[in-house]
This record gives structure tokens, sequence and C-alpha cells, in this order.
């Protein structure tokens, strides 16, 4: 398996190779040059596996360069019932109301947010962490991770690489747009190899540092520059598996082997809902993608009328779901790049000079027209929106979700169909929105053994201006493997 551009750069990667670089020369974002094609037989094969090695299969048809039984020791060492809290690692919670009736169109969330940072992005940056070890020791190299966050990534990536040999991270967030909690989570790590940045602006300046380092390529090279964010293709494909393992939970229930399963998904930088558009061109029987987004509904607009029109840091919304309050989706070039049939001139005259230009572009008739082809539907949610399904959800099923949860949730129910099972992913524990649980249901959040007092440590983060400039001074000071470190 090799893995080329989005934007058309000529030289074919390995999987070990882009693990460590993040972006591709030219800007653009790396893919396998095929996607492997999963039959019936083959699905029916892994029907009984353990999410360790339904893993295993799924990364193994990707990576080819990193032996087999070292790529299943570090998946097995990866998805554990210590780590994540149970065998299943992603089990499905079925919506059960408190007269046992389930929820109307077979509606469940599948749950992601057990690992340590309770988030989503546990699942796959857990794994990267072990990733980069291996590969890092393999080499003997080092490797200073350049990463943005809107509130979850940052903490799944430090509590991922914190204490690993060789690895720094360098994470920047938007200052003062996380939950209290999800700021403790990260600042108050006190691990030399962990750097918190708080960048004055929103996710997308961030964002657009990381993109700008990155793409001095004398600067990454120096300085060992990688990416944990979902524009390393490693996470993503990380994110496949939960998808297939949520599949075989709903067949087993249903005991059909061929039935369609639709997901919902709360979506920002695309990343996550990416990881199910593969998993659909695998073949895995995906009847709809809906792409839910919050009042930041770049996404929702693009699916409606074939427009993906960025906004500004001044029209980019401050919401109750925060780490959904992106304006410029990193992966959706990904996505663009399979609808446009792999044409990497045309995706990078779109993501390029034309977003740069144009703040956005719009496709042509034909193109959107394709969209339904692969499944994606959309809708948009907003704070009253979350503020009432939070309460309906907890009224009704006696379950508490967090605000972005809530947004998939509300959407979901927008595009359901009698005959095809819905899966919410669940994003994070309600614990990590307190504010917001509180306005819906009056009360605090359950708190997770462990996490008492979080909010009072002290914290380690360092207030900077969105400058690129200051960001590489920063890093160039503190990298492992600088001069002195």
């Amino acid at each position: 398996m090799k893995y080329l551009s989005t934007r058309g750069e000529p030289t074919l990667r390995g999987f070990s190779d882009i693990l460590l670089e993040g972006l591709a020369p030219d800007g653009g974002l790396y893919l396998p040059d095929h996607y492997p094609q999963i039959d019936a037989a083959t699905l029916a094969r892994w029907r009984g596996l353990s999410y360790a090695d339904l893993a295993f299969e799924i990364l193994s048809l990707f990576i080819d360069d990193i032996p087999a039984e070292d790529l299943r020791a570090i998946v097995r060492k990866t998805y554990t019932r210590e780590v994540f809290g149970s065998d299943a690692i992603t089990p499905l919670k079925p919506l059960v109301d408190r007269a046992g009736a389930a929820s109307g169109a077979g509606v469940a969330l599948l749950a992601l947010s057990n690992g340590p940072t309770l988030a989503f992005k546990d699942v796959a940056m857990q794994l990267l962490g072990h990733l980069f070890e291996y590969e890092l020791a393999r080499r003997g190299e080092v490797l200073n991770i350049l990463g943005a966050t809107s509130g979850d990534t940052g903490s799944a990536a430090e509590y991922a690489m914190r204490g690993k040999r060789g690895v720094a991270v360098f994470m920047l967030s938007p200052h003062g747009r996380m939950s209290p909690f999800q700021q403790a989570q990260m600042f108050s790590l006190a691990d030399a190899n962990i750097h918190n940045l708080a960048i004055d602006g929103v996710f997308d300046d961030c964002q657009d540092i990381v993109k700008t380092v990155s793409g001095d390529l004398d600067f990454k090279r120096a300085h060992r520059i990688g990416t944990v964010n979902s524009i390393n293709w490693a996470r993503l494909l990380a994110q496949v598996v939960y998808y297939f393992a949520g599949w075989f939970q709903v067949t087993r229930a249903t005991r059909s082997s061929d039935q369609p399963v639709s997901f919902a998904v709360p979506s920002g930088n695309f990343g996550n809902v990416c990881a199910g558009h593969v998993a659909r061109m695998m073949g895995l029987p995906i009847e709809q993608l809906v792409v839910a987004t919050n009042e930041n509904d770049v996404l929702d607009e693009f699916f409606r009328t074939g427009r993906y029109r960025v906004r500004g840091a001044a029209d980019t919304h401050e919401t109750s779901s925060p780490s959904m309050d992106i304006s410029k989706a990193s992966n959706f070039e990904r996505f663009v790049f399979d609808l446009l049939g792999r044409d990497g001139a045309r995706t990078a005259a779109l993501f390029g000079a034309g977003l740069a230009r144009d703040g956005g572009f719009e496709l042509k008739p034909a193109e959107f027209a394709r969209v339904r082809e692969f499944g994606f539907a959309s809708g948009r949610s907003t704070h009253a929106d979350r503020i009432a399904t939070i309460r309906a959800t907890h009224a009704h099923y006696g379950v508490t979700i967090d605000p972005h949860t809530a947004d998939g949730l509300k959407v979901a129910r927008e595009h359901l169909d009698p005959a095809v099972p819905m899966l919410v992913l669940e994003t994070a524990l309600p614990i990590k929105f307190a504010a917001t649980i509180r306005e819906a249901l009056g009360r605090e959040p359950e708190r997770p053994p462990g996490f008492e007092g979080i909010e009072a440590l002290p914290k380690r983060v360092l207030r900077m201006p969105a400058d690129a400039a200051g960001v590489k001074r920063h890093i160039a000071e503190h990298a492992v493997g600088a001069p002195g470190r």
C-alpha cells in the first residue's frame, strides 16, 4: 500500500514515512492509492473478533511496512479494558426509555468516550502514541509534534504522548474558547515534553499556524515536525475501525449479516466523519453519513448547496459545543479529492490558490450531483436545540449526553429511515461541558473517578499571539533534539 497527496504531488510514500510527516510536501493530505475492498466473506470472518484483533485486520490492509507481529502487539497493547473501561472498547448504547421501549427507528449511541481523557479522540490517539514510539525507536530518531485543538484533540494527544521517549508535543489552542474542564486537562500536565500554547484567536487560527509551520519544509525537517491532528492519516485510519465495530454490534443484535447502518457524526474538522467515508468506500454497508454541525455550519451549507465558504475569525461563533467551533474543515479536502475522481490538479486549485483567493469555492453542478452517491446528508443544530435534546434524552431515556453528541442526535432524527438503524457517534462525556449540562438539567454532570478538583490544579500554559513566526521560535528553543536538550 502506497500513499499519495490530494494535490497531485507525484511521489508515493509508505505508511511509516507519512506517519511521521503529516502534510504532504505540496500542502495536500495523504490518502491510500486505493481503498481495500471488503466482501461478505471477510465481514463474516471478522464478526467474532475482539476490538484489538479487528483493528489489526483493518490496519494491516493499509500498513505493510511494519511487521505483522509488531503491529498486532501494538494494537493489543492499545485497546484494553484497563485503558477504555470495557472489552468492547466502543460499546453500543441503545436508547431505551424508562418503560423499557427502545428509541424509535433504532437510534443508538456508539460510546467512544471511555478513554483516559473522556473523548472520542482517545480511540485514535492512544494508538498513535504507540505507533510514534515504535517507529522512532526503530529509526533512532526524535519527533516534535505540532497540533491544534478546539478542545479534545489536545488532551488526548498529550495524555497519549506524555513520557514517550523521543517525543515532544506543542499544542495550540484558542485562548479562552475551551471549557474549564478541557483547559484543566491540558494545562495541568507538568510533563517536560508537553508544551501548551494558548493562541489569541479561534481554532482556525491555530490550525492555520500548524499548516504554515508544516509547510516550511526546511524548518519542518530541521526540527523533525510531525502532526497528531486528523490531517495525519494514521489517526484517521484508527477511527475507521469503530465504524466496523459499530456495524458488527448492530448486526449481531439484529441477527443480520448485511443490515445497512447509518451514522450521524458531530462534525467540525471533518476527520471523524471522513473515517466513515473511508469505511464506506471499503465496502462497509453504510446507508448514510449524516454530518451534524453547530452554528458554524460551513459543512452543512456545502452539503445543501455545493458551496464551501470559509469564515474568518470574526464570523466563527463561540458556541456551547466548542469543539465544533471550526469554519475551515481540514479533512474535507480528502473527501472532495475522492468526489472529484481523485483529480489532484482540480483539488489543488480549489483548496490551494482558490481558497486563498476567494475564501471558498462552489462545485460545478455535475460535481455536486455526485455527493449523494457517497451517502452524505447534513443538518444544523443550535444552542436551543442542544439544550432541548439534552433535556429530552435525559427525561425519556435516563441518559445524559454532552452538547456535541446532542447536536448529532438532533440532526440524526431529521434523517431517520425506519428500516435502517442510526448510530450517533458520542464525542465526549458530559463532565467536560458542565455549564451546558447545568443549564439543561439544573444539576452537575457525573464526574468520573480521578477527575475530582481538576479545574483547581496549577496550570502550565503560555499565551501567544496568532503568529506562526513566534510559534516557530518557541519550537526551535524547546524542541526535543534542539541544542542543549
